[in-house]
């Protein structure tokens, strides 16, 4: 099965040599650029998969830059990689279309989980800033559907160990990931469907049925 292609976005020379290092064993890197212009050119033209973008760019900011690409009809996920911890930004990148949210100085692992994500669909936002955004999407009577949506299969075999009483750090163990990886998919699952507490999320996880 051939990779999926990514598309850099960032004016520092620096953090694209970075992030290709971090991607190109999972991606196939279609192209790097540094204003928010050259994005949107890029994106008609190369049509990648998926986009990595900064917020703050020359020329044209992120936000407005996922406007022009989806106005132009290419049907390219986008995730933010940003300085920004304002759930204001997070809020408008999503109704402008991203599917990713998530801040430079969170650990790579997160924003390789957001990719995941938005390869399938699905939407991710960093945990800082999560339970506002998605307290406020909901309040507002938003479109987006995070907080009701379904857990994703990982999230899934997440919850059924947390239910079997498995802490983080064993169930990194077994699903040979980090434990970093797992406390991602907790807090992000609780941000999205409003739960507060590990014990809540157990009690939502043996209401849904989700267990061993």
């Amino acid at each position: 099965m051939s990779r999926k292609r990514v598309l850099l976005a960032d004016d520092h020379a620096m953090f694209h040599e970075g992030l290709e290092k971090l991607l190109s064993p999972i991606y196939e890197i279609a192209g790097r650029v540094q204003d928010g212009r050259a994005l949107v050119a890029a994106a008609v033209e190369l049509e990648p998969d998926l986009v990595v973008a900064d917020i703050s760019m020359p020329e044209l900011n992120g936000i407005e830059a996922i406007r022009e690409i989806k106005g132009s009809g290419i049907d390219t996920k986008v995730v933010l990689l940003t300085m920004h911890e304002d759930p204001e930004y997070a809020i408008e990148a999503l109704n402008a279309g991203a599917l990713g949210y998530v801040v430079k100085h969170s650990a790579s692992s997160e924003l390789l989980s957001a990719l995941e994500e938005a390869v399938n669909g699905r939407t991710y936002v960093t945990p800082r800033v999560a339970g506002e955004v998605f307290s406020r999407l909901s309040g507002a009577g938003g479109e987006t559907q995070q907080d009701t949506r379904s857990p994703t299969p990982r999230q899934r075999e997440v919850l059924t160990l947390l239910v079997e009483g498995c802490s983080a750090k064993d169930i990194a163990r077994r699903l040979g990931v980090s434990q970093r990886t797992v406390e991602h998919h907790k807090y992000n699952m609780m941000a999205q469907l409003g739960i507060k507490t590990t014990a809540g999320l157990i009690q939502y996880a043996v209401k849904q049925g989700i267990t061993g």
